[in-house]
């Protein structure tokens, strides 16, 4: 008999990504929206495995409605890019709980080669296991961690990368820069530069005020970047090279043993980009 998981909020392009996932493995899949025909009780009831796959301002909700349906012979799981919140909710059911954060958006092709944050929480080893290894199977990169380092960790992955992404396109906004013309004077790396600026704003603005909004560990490490960027101005006011070499190296030295890694990899993104 195959597994049963229930995906709720699945309606979704990140839930829809994953029912394919799960039915390719041979579950039983179900999906419903947080409205549906069925009574949500009688859903719950009849999966193995419950995935949450909502919008980050509704997971802590829809897991407190969930969570007191659930047995202790089921397993509960999310797929919110924070973690330290959904995590202690799901851990209030007496279902097994384990959250997800999947690195990626809902247009991937496949999860070969993307990356799975795995936080386990309530639920064992062997509970967890077959959700696991079909992650795995599907060519997943599985990186596990607690929920508080998890949220941490995307404060700076998420939350800085983003921020600077937004800061860019502000800036170029308020210079009133021609984007046309930018484009015509840039090279192949400056031009992966302006992408991510243009792929990030095609995308949902809610989404990334949630990121921003919703991690507490955002707000300290946008201060340290506010003040990165005022050491940036002053080194390059200083008329003398020493402020800026020292500021250089010191980041240098903290990359060097990603610095290879680094050009490597940039160096096949500008190849996709100039080779037919």
């Amino acid at each position: 008999m195959s597994i049963r998981i229930g995906i709720l909020g699945g309606t979704g392009g990140m839930g829809r990504l994953f029912a394919r996932v799960f039915e390719g493995a041979g579950w039983a899949v179900s999906v419903r929206g947080r409205t549906g025909h069925e009574q949500m009780a009688a859903f719950l009831a009849r999966q193995d495995v419950v995935m949450v796959s909502v919008p980050i301002e509704v997971t802590l909700g829809v897991i407190a409605a969930v969570a007191p349906h659930l047995r202790h012979d089921q397993l509960l799981c999310d797929l919110t890019s924070l973690k330290a919140g959904p995590v202690a909710a799901m851990s209030r059911s007496a279902a097994p709980a384990i959250g997800l954060h999947p690195m990626f958006g809902p247009g991937v092709a496949s999860l070969a080669g993307q990356t799975i944050v795995v936080t386990p929480a309530t639920a064992t080893e062997t509970q967890y296991a077959p959700l696991i290894e079909v992650l795995r199977r599907a060519g997943a990169r599985l990186t596990f961690s607690t929920p508080e380092r998890h949220d941490r960790v995307m404060a700076v992955v998420q939350g800085l990368t983003h921020s600077l992404t937004l800061v860019m396109a502000e800036t170029m906004r308020r210079l009133d820069c021609d984007l046309v013309e930018v484009l015509s004077f840039t090279s192949p790396v400056y031009r992966i530069e302006l992408g991510l600026v243009g792929r990030l704003l095609a995308q949902d603005p809610g989404l990334y005020r949630e990121m921003l909004r919703s991690n507490p560990h955002v707000p300290a490490v946008l201060e340290a970047c506010g003040e990165a960027l005022e050491e940036l101005r002053e080194s390059v006011d200083d008329p003398g090279p020493g402020a800026f070499t020292r500021l250089f190296e010191e980041n240098a030295a903290a990359y060097a043993a990603y610095a290879p890694t680094a050009t490597v990899e940039t160096d096949r993104l500008i190849r996709c980009l100039v080779e037919p």
